[in-house]
């Protein structure tokens, strides 16, 4: 094949360019602006929530989101194990101390069984953690009923990681709504891009209002320069804005061509002994941001790597599942829950997961041909 079939690419709706040429008619180029304000309010607008704060990243919007939630040095920080790295590292740029809680099989999510002994125990030890970071894996939400009940009992606040899950629903409610704080990407893979960028979210305004503080380098209200605590670098540009505020339009579009892409792939390979697509939790839907799989190792002859490279030689990108992270040599040492005794969730995804490719600008005969390849492989063993 002549073009490289992609995991996951910008896919532009056609009038980013409107939002754009105005931030360059009103020479508004700077960060803050017009689009900025509009982006905010669209995306607010669109999960439900009060108030938004357009970030550089995602990375940077949990930073903040941390910081807001008091996080400092020596405090504890539950996260979800399976996940991108920039879940858990502002939590390190804090100087705080990451405690990874194991998935379960019914979302890849958080182990509501895992968390509760690990709330458990921090509070036999009279140590609660600051805040727990709840990861929607590849577009699927977590058992968020579950899980919000324990951090509720336990009076510890949820910062919801919902990153890769714009869009998507529990139970009628948007991903990234249930926490104290949620946070999106709009990284370049992601089911709508501003390049690179971010947007935290809250009911709470006055967070929201702390946040923008924080992100503009926490100047003071002076007509000089002062600063009485330490700030970032955060806020979004006004051309970013821009091409988020066009990609917001073409949103539930986007959604809908990941889910075909999902069930293209599901129907493909439903009499296929041995192969599992990531699941839907019933009472969710999933924006399927990328369409996953697994591989039974009893049953199917090729793993999860020999089928990336195999697919590679045929200029298709796959990838594999994210390596959780307490697997990760940054975090060794880190205190780890298992979903049980006898099941340790996230590195048996890890062991068997595969990405496969989910770009929204991939035709209907690209995939037809990605399918055969893999049947192919995977009957021939």
């Amino acid at each position: 094949m002549t073009s490289r079939i992609l995991l996951s690419s910008p896919h532009m709706g056609g009038t980013e360019q409107k939002y754009i040429q105005k931030a360059f008619d009103t020479n508004w180029i700077a960060p803050l602006g017009m689009n900025v304000d509009g982006f905010e309010q669209e995306l607010a607008a669109y999960v439900k929530v009060n108030a938004a704060s357009a970030t550089s990243s995602g990375t940077g919007a949990i930073h903040l989101a941390l910081d807001l939630l008091g996080v400092g040095t020596g405090d504890l920080v539950f996260c979800s194990t399976l996940t991108f790295i920039a879940s858990a590292n502002p939590i390190l740029y804090l100087g705080a101390t990451p405690v990874f809680i194991d998935s379960e099989e019914t979302t890849w999510n958080m182990s509501p069984q895992a968390l509760e002994r690990a709330l458990y125990e921090a509070k036999e030890n009279g140590v609660l953690p600051k805040a727990v970071i709840i990861v929607n894996l590849y577009g699927q939400s977590a058992r968020m009923d579950e899980l919000m009940n324990l951090c509720n009992k336990y009076s510890v606040p949820v910062i919801e990681d919902a990153a890769e899950s714009l869009g998507s629903l529990y139970k009628g409610k948007q991903s990234g709504t249930f926490g104290k704080l949620g946070v999106y990407s709009f990284n370049g893979n992601k089911i709508i891009t501003t390049s690179g960028g971010g947007m935290l979210v809250s009911d709470d305004e006055q967070l929201i209002m702390r946040s923008r503080f924080l992100a503009t380098q926490a100047r003071d209200p002076a007509k000089h320069y002062q600063h009485s605590v330490v700030g970032y670098n955060y806020r979004m540009s006004n051309i970013a804005a821009g091409i988020g505020l066009g990609q917001l339009e073409v949103l539930n579009e986007r959604i809908a061509q990941k889910r075909a892409i999902f069930k293209r792939y599901e129907d493909a390979f439903t009499d296929v002994d041995g192969i599992a697509m990531m699941p839907e939790l019933e009472g969710t839907f999933s924006n399927r941001w990328l369409s996953t799989m697994t591989l039974d190792p009893q049953k199917i002859k090729v793993t999860p790597y020999e089928l990336i490279d195999l697919l590679n030689e045929e200029n298709i990108e796959s990838r594999p599942i994210w390596k959780p992270l307490h697997m990760q040599p940054l975090f060794e040492g880190c205190k780890f829950y298992t979903h049980s005794d006898e099941q340790i969730v996230s590195e048996k995804l890890f062991a068997t997961g595969i990405c496969l490719p989910s770009d929204s600008k991939m035709t209907i005969e690209e995939q037809k041909k990605v399918i055969e390849i893999i049947l192919y492989i995977v009957l021939a063993r």
